[in-house]
């Protein structure tokens, strides 16, 4: 059973020390559909626009909110295996992603990790600033996994 919302905002945002210190918000966190900021104050590099690894954090922290909001978390976990992040544009403002998962998805995934004790599955994103301008894509692969 995926986790109640107040609890999947808390993990999202401050069971990781490092995104807690970033200040990332979960503004939306429902089943299948995730939408997370990252603020630019507090995460700028050294020419003002967002850091790096601020941008990368924001770029995979959302299968991990997906998983949260969607998943049975008691009978499964997700990993990372691989990240990929393209820069487009600096990141002048607080910046946004969302990422869905249809139902269908998540129990065809769920179906798959419970018979084969484990499932893929790709998330290609687009990181917006305010204005919608985007300014990095990602494409993480990622993998539910049975207890």
């Amino acid at each position: 059973m995926p986790l109640p919302v107040e609890i999947a905002r808390q993990l999202t945002e401050q069971q990781i020390a490092f995104v807690r210190r970033s200040g990332l918000q979960a503004e939306v966190l429902e089943p299948g559909f995730v939408r997370l900021c990252m603020p630019l104050e507090g995460n700028q590099n050294h020419i003002g626009s967002m850091y790096a690894g601020a941008l990368f954090t924001l770029a995979e922290i959302p299968g991990g909110a997906l998983f949260l909001t969607s998943f049975d978390v008691q009978r499964f976990y997700p990993i990372v295996k691989e990240l990929n992040l393209r820069f487009r544009r600096p990141a002048s403002g607080d910046i946004r992603v969302e990422a869905r998962l249809s139902a269908q998805e998540i129990d065809d995934l769920q179906a798959r990790a419970a018979r084969e004790g484990k499932a893929e599955y790709l998330l290609e994103l687009q990181l917006t600033g305010v204005d919608g301008e985007v300014v990095a894509e990602s494409r993480g692969l990622y993998q539910l996994r049975l207890r």
